[in-house]
């Protein structure tokens, strides 16, 4: 075959290249349309019979010289490009998505703002036990020039028989110590009927790992004129996370901070496996800040440290953690809850690291 033949041939190659192209960029535009319609009538997008139905199509209708097992990759292929290129779109659509608002919120607590480059620190008792021991550690959060208190009023637990919280009782404790200390507070409402009840007590709604997938929760707390913490499920991936995000800001509030606390692995070396990688990648495809809550994830006072050095170094806008003023009596979590001393030396170490960290 002479050179000239050659090229010829390949030029046509070229041509069909292109027409391949055409029509595969074609069927995807088809395959987009097609998607939208299901998504209105509530049908999952992906459908294996169909895909089945027509791999059997094209097998009969082929005559060579391609041979089946290449035809069923190849298509099989150009099935799941479309169906990926779908979740792209479906992704970047989202209101939480960093693609559809390039600029960071800043989620503002009464003057204390959140994702604005600086870092929030929420610091409290895992449950509110009495006036007494909440404002011991409201005490302490003031002197050090914090501003946030968290605590927990409603207590979902493992066991029905363990310590559930004095529900209201407990929010009036933590209002009244938070006001006299010049405090914002920060606890979980774990039920849409405790919300409206609870909104005259706190300053951002916290809904947590257990709740994360309470959708009729998550709605509610859209429509609420508060901020709102949400903390990644225990086995919840990130998209999950990320869609969870997306149920309250679909209502209309956006003052929403993502809350990383760990997830259930395999591993028993500590309380959750704490996901630190989870951090960029939520600043990377949302807009929203993002916190570590270092006492659920290790449940261990001896990582506390080093995981919030962690946490601050991978671009986190905050941690979280829990005190206690006499861990040994709390009337739950009490192996992983800081004592005021420990507290002292944690924050003055974090200070130090930060201040460090900065200069690097």
């Amino acid at each position: 075959m002479r050179q000239q033949d050659l090229e010829q041939l390949r030029k046509e190659v070229d041509g069909l290249n292109v027409k391949i192209l055409d029509l595969i960029n074609e069927r995807t535009s088809l395959v987009k349309k097609i998607g939208k319609v299901k998504e209105k009538q509530g049908v999952n997008r992906y459908d294996p019979m169909r895909e089945r139905e027509m791999l059997n199509f094209l097998k009969e209708y082929n005559e060579g010289p391609l041979p089946n097992g290449i035809l069923d990759e190849i298509f099989k292929g150009i099935f799941m490009s479309a169906l990926e290129i779908q979740k792209d779109e479906e992704k970047n659509a989202l209101l939480v998505s960093r693609k559809r608002k390039p600029e960071d919120t800043i989620v503002n607590v009464n003057g204390t703002k959140i994702g604005d480059g600086s870092q929030t620190f929420v610091f409290g008792p895992c449950a509110v036990e009495s006036y007494e021991q909440v404002k011991a550690v409201a005490q302490s959060i003031k002197a050090k020039g914090l501003t946030m208190i968290r605590g927990g009023a409603y207590k979902p637990r493992t066991s029905p028989y363990d310590f559930q919280g004095l529900g209201l009782e407990g929010l009036k404790i933590l209002r009244q110590v938070a006001d006299e200390e010049g405090l914002q507070v920060v606890t979980e409402i774990v039920t849409p009927g405790h919300l409206e009840e609870a909104l005259d007590y706190v300053d951002v709604v916290q809904i947590g790992a257990r709740n994360m997938q309470n959708f009729e929760l998550l709605k509610e707390a859209g429509m609420i004129n508060k901020p709102v913490l949400l903390k990644r499920g225990m086995s919840a991936t990130i998209d999950e996370f990320v869609k969870a995000a997306e149920y309250i800001i679909a209502k209309g509030n956006d003052q929403i901070i993502l809350c990383e606390r760990g997830i259930r692995t395999y591993e028993t070396a500590t309380r959750n496996t704490l996901d630190i990688s989870a951090v960029p990648i939520l600043k990377q495809e949302t807009h929203l800040p993002v916190m570590v809550d270092v006492t659920h994830s290790t449940g261990r006072k001896d990582l506390l440290l080093p995981t919030a050095k962690a946490a601050i170094a991978v671009g986190a806008d905050g941690v979280m953690a829990e005190v206690h003023p006499d861990p040994a009596v709390a009337l739950s979590d009490a192996q992983q809850q800081m004592d005021i001393g420990e507290f002292d030396a944690f924050y003055e170490e974090i200070q130090r690291f930060m201040k460090n960290y900065a200069t690097v």
